[in-house]
């Protein structure tokens, strides 16, 4: 028999499937992306919360910082120390007491060669391996500072960190109502000294000859390699103002502009390079016999914050400053009662053109500095 069977539209079968399976797929990505945004927004969430923990622990952090300098800057002093004067400056000699919490670090004679305290003099040239490429024009780093022009020309040349010692007193003497200071004599090459010698020499060549001759010219010029100004560090200052002839006129030191630079540019870092009798004040102790300069010279010399206000306290020149070092390699420098500085000498020689140089962990803010003498000197500020 045959039977009448009325059979299923398969075509509608597989549109049915396909749509339901689309369906599903659409709600299946659906799904998923819920759930990538919900575990997004959970994850943005905890990097919120880490984020604001982790910026609140750095701020108590910090404040527990400055809460920690500010009540124990006295606690950087060893209470087995000479105990220092409360009022004043101060300088405590601490030969027989190591550094604390000790440390090294390796430098190169480069790296510390112009940083201050290079003894140049008559009977210490400037070292062979000296470099000037860093040595400056005023005329052109100066120029933004704020400060009408202190330059005699543009051929005045110094290293950057005497340049910004140099500015900062010339700033803070306008602040007062002083001005018109322009400097002179600077950094010369030392091609510029020879020149300078040979030009002298030649002067007294009909009177005098071999030795006599050298030593004639050496009372009015350095030898060449032993003037200050080959320091790059050195300058020597007068005063000018166009129309003033009694300003222009006025010798350097009797004038209230002379007066405040001497009394005030060892805060900056710069010392009154060659006192001698008489010069420039009466009061002055005379120490050409030390420095080999016998002529009245308005030469400053950038040495340091440090060592300026060491010298200054003490009453030290240069030379005598560097003996005194070398009789007492560590020492403290107090101010009211305060640790301001620790200065150690270290003997290294001068034919290495690297060695290691002793630190302490108490601080981290440190400058090294040749002396010519075979040393390395380092202060730690406080």
């Amino acid at each position: 028999m045959k039977k009448n069977l009325k059979r299923k539209d398969p075509l509608k079968k597989v549109i049915v499937c396909t749509v339901l399976l689309v369906l599903l797929t659409v709600a299946a990505v659906a799904g998923s992306q819920m759930l990538r945004n919900y575990r997004a927004d959970l994850l943005a969430q905890e990097q919120k919360k880490v984020a604001e923990a982790n910026q609140q622990k750095k701020a108590e952090y910090e404040l527990a910082v400055q809460q920690y300098e500010a009540q124990n800057v006295k606690d950087q002093v060893n209470t087995a120390w000479p105990e220092a004067a409360s009022e004043g400056w101060d300088v405590v000699d601490l030969t027989n007491y190591p550094l604390e919490n000790p440390g090294s670090v390796t430098v190169t004679r480069a790296d510390v060669m112009n940083n201050g305290l290079l003894l140049v003099n008559e009977w210490h040239s400037r070292p062979e391996d000296f470099d000037e490429s860093a040595v400056i024009s005023l005329s052109g780093y100066a120029r933004d500072s704020g400060l009408d022009s202190f330059w005699s020309n543009s051929s005045c040349k110094l290293f950057p960190q005497a340049i910004d010692a140099l500015i900062a007193a010339l700033k803070d003497a306008k602040a007062v109502g002083l001005e018109h200071y322009v400097v002179n004599y600077s950094y010369r090459t030392y091609a510029e000294q020879e020149n300078l010698f040979n030009t002298e020499m030649a002067k007294h060549t009909e009177r005098y000859s071999g030795d006599a001759l050298i030593a004639r010219t050496k009372r009015s010029v350095n030898y060449p390699g032993t003037s200050e100004f080959n320091s790059g560090l050195s300058f020597t200052l007068y005063l000018y103002e166009s129309g003033n002839a009694t300003l222009s006129d006025t010798p350097f030191y009797q004038t209230e502009q002379g007066k405040w630079f001497y009394e005030n540019s060892w805060k900056y870092g710069l010392v009154f390079r060659f006192p001698k009798a008489n010069y420039p004040y009466e009061t002055t102790t005379d120490k050409s016999y030390k420095t080999g300069m016998n002529q009245a010279l308005n030469c400053y010399r950038y040495v340091g914050k440090a060592h300026a206000a060491v010298m200054t306290h003490l009453d030290l020149c240069l030379e005598e400053y560097i003996e005194y070092l070398q009789e007492h390699p560590h020492i403290a420098v107090f101010e009211n009662g305060v640790l301001k500085y620790e200065i150690v000498r270290q003997q290294v020689g001068d034919d290495v053109a690297s060695f290691s140089v002793d630190t302490t962990r108490k601080t981290s803010n440190y400058t090294m500095s040749l002396d010519n003498m075979g040393g390395v000197v380092t202060v730690f500020e406080y």
